[in-house]
């Protein structure tokens, strides 16, 4: 919904902060690899912990193995005095979206939204099969790469893209996460062999660990906590049908029905920060949000250039208020993706205040 058009309480992000994201982390646990963003967050506000209204983390226990492990990122927060706090079992993105709830009954002025996800433990490509339908896709256990290949053959069969276009997809998001010192992959990167047909290695998110936070306040308290807080104009999430056979592939209905009501289209943005962890879900995207070439999409080199799994969203929010925060976009979009094949979409709309 957009807060304007429904007389929403105004809400903004008024810091950001994301780990340097690697390939392994194992001397650290979730919670060392969480505190030090937190601090960085928290720092960048002169806020402390029980000054925070509300508290809401993303995370997957798939990820962890082992049930409720987000209850021990809770000691990087500090949960004693008691606070008011949730969980989604998703993306940090959609944490974000139940904080702006949160802070629209007014119970609240500010929230402080975290995720975090270390994938280098197991297969992760595996483990994302969990997402998919019990009953007849789960067992013939299709991993993530395979099912982003369908897509990917899907739009190369339907004229929508090729190839060589997928791979220049690849080099212009590595080329731009140069400028990124959080980053996984930056620069020029080789495109690689074949995973599964039509996607190569380029193609394909880097597997790594990160973290990242966002503090959120109302009203002016945000002006208060933020010299250019960064609007949250509009947001609002929409899902796909679970079964792929039924969706087409080819579009993201969900993404176009997301942006419309958050009112990305009565306005153009001058930069996107897109959730599209394969080469050809960036052309799905820019086509249901009607991206043309004067938007600067993904500056920050995108999932493509670091893939932390159920951080990779919410850091794609944080990296387009960043911008706004340093004066380097006036209107941005964010979107954000969970589930096979961008099943799950969240779209937000950031703005700066007029200068």
């Amino acid at each position: 919904m957009a807060p304007a058009a429904h007389g929403a309480r105004d809400v903004a992000i008024v810091a950001f902060g994301q780990s340097d994201h690697r390939r392994s982390t194992d001397e650290l646990s979730e919670v060392e690899l969480l505190m030090p963003v937190l601090h960085e967050v928290l720092a960048a506000t002169g806020l402390k912990t029980g000054d925070i209204g509300f508290t809401c983390s993303g995370s997957s226990d798939y990820l962890a193995g082992r049930a409720f492990s987000f209850t021990m990122a809770l000691d990087g927060v500090g949960a004693w005095p008691p606070i008011s706090e949730s969980h989604v079992e998703m993306d940090g993105a959609w944490a974000l979206y139940e904080a702006w709830v949160k802070l629209q009954t007014g119970e609240c002025d500010t929230a402080l939204v975290y995720s975090y996800g270390k994938s280098s433990p197991g297969s992760v490509r595996d483990v994302l099969t969990r997402q998919l339908d019990p009953y007849y896709v789960a067992p013939l256990w299709p991993d993530s790469v395979a099912l982003a290949a369908l897509q990917a053959r899907a739009l190369i069969d339907a004229g929508d893209t090729d190839e060589p276009a997928l791979a220049g997809v690849a080099a212009r998001s590595r080329t731009a996460a140069r400028t990124n010192p959080h980053a996984q992959l930056r620069g020029s990167v080789p495109h690689g062999d074949y995973i599964v047909r039509p996607l190569r290695t380029g193609d394909c998110p880097p597997v790594g660990d990160g973290a990242a936070a966002v503090v959120l306040a109302a009203g002016e308290r945000a002006r208060e906590l933020c010299e250019r807080p960064a609007w949250i104009r509009g947001i609002d999430h929409r899902i796909e049908a679970h079964s792929l056979g039924v969706r087409d592939l080819t579009d993201s209905a969900s993404t176009r029905l997301a942006a419309e009501r958050a009112g990305a289209f009565e306005r153009a943005v001058d930069t996107a920060e897109l959730h599209a962890p394969f080469t050809s879900q960036e052309v799905v995207l820019r086509k249901a949000l009607r991206l043309d070439e004067r938007v600067t999409v993904n500056p920050s080199g995108g999932a493509l250039a670091a893939n932390p799994v159920m951080a990779a969203g919410l850091i794609r929010l944080g990296e387009a208020a960043a911008r706004i925060h340093r004066g380097a976009s006036e209107r941005a979009l964010a979107h954000a993706t969970s589930g096979p094949c961008l099943q799950q979409n969240l779209v937000a709309v950031l703005e700066g205040d007029p200068r």
